[in-house]
């Protein structure tokens, strides 16, 4: 692939901005297959152009990287150019949910779609913009905190390493859940609690009894 074509700077560009093929598919409403297809393969010959309008609004990238190959100047020198406050990072929302039972967080294969987010906003919240995914919370098990169909982002290069008090996505018991995890006294021991106090505890668990899948860093909702 010649490295100055619209599909090779793409391609790089899905790489720097830590997203993927599938969450961009999900973008343009079309088949998750749909822009590996474009880039690999070269099937569709060139993108529509209010698709390649979105994706550039998305990567916050200038049209025209993705229309032309004529002026290739590298990507990091244009974002110092236009200052890294105005890049936006697509960060994937996947299709499923806390408590939702096993699932993965695989933005290829589960992304629905994406949203952007301001880079420094991200890395001032301390996520690390690669490793970042949006899921849904099923159920009221972290309410007040949290509700039933609240978008949560989750941090996966924050997880058991650095674990610390806080709210967690974790599997625990063949299911995937959202919950807060406390430290005890008892060293490498924690507890995992419900915010609801309808829901269950868990108290005194050892760590080779639950996965953790990363920090949660931010929550959005709908106000209706």
């Amino acid at each position: 692939m010649d490295e100055a074509s619209p599909r090779a700077v793409l391609d790089r560009l899905i790489r720097e901005r830590g997203t993927s093929y599938g969450a961009l598919s999900g973008l343009l409403g079309r088949n998750p297959a749909y822009i590996q297809q474009y880039v690999k393969r070269g099937t569709p010959r060139k993108l529509d152009e209010e698709d390649r309008r979105k994706i550039a609004r998305f990567l916050g990238v200038d049209e025209q990287l993705l229309r032309a190959a004529e002026d290739m100047a590298p990507i990091a020198a244009m974002g110092r150019a236009a200052g890294r406050e105005h890049v936006l990072i697509p960060v994937p929302r996947l299709s499923l949910g806390a408590s939702a039972g096993a699932g993965t967080l695989d933005e290829d294969e589960r992304a629905a779609d994406a949203i952007g987010f301001n880079e420094r906003w991200l890395r001032d919240l301390g996520g690390r913009p690669d490793s970042l995914s949006i899921i849904r919370v099923d159920g009221e098990s972290m309410a007040p905190t949290l509700s039933d169909g609240d978008d949560i982002m989750v941090d996966r290069s924050d997880g058991a390493e650095r674990l610390r008090d806080g709210i967690y996505v974790l599997r625990l018991e063949d299911s995937l859940m959202v919950k807060r995890i406390a430290l005890t006294l008892k060293k490498g021991r924690f507890s995992v609690r419900s915010d609801n106090s309808a829901y269950p505890d868990w108290e005194d668990v050892a760590p080779q009894s639950v996965s953790i899948v990363g920090r949660v860093i931010w929550a959005g909702r709908r106000i209706s």
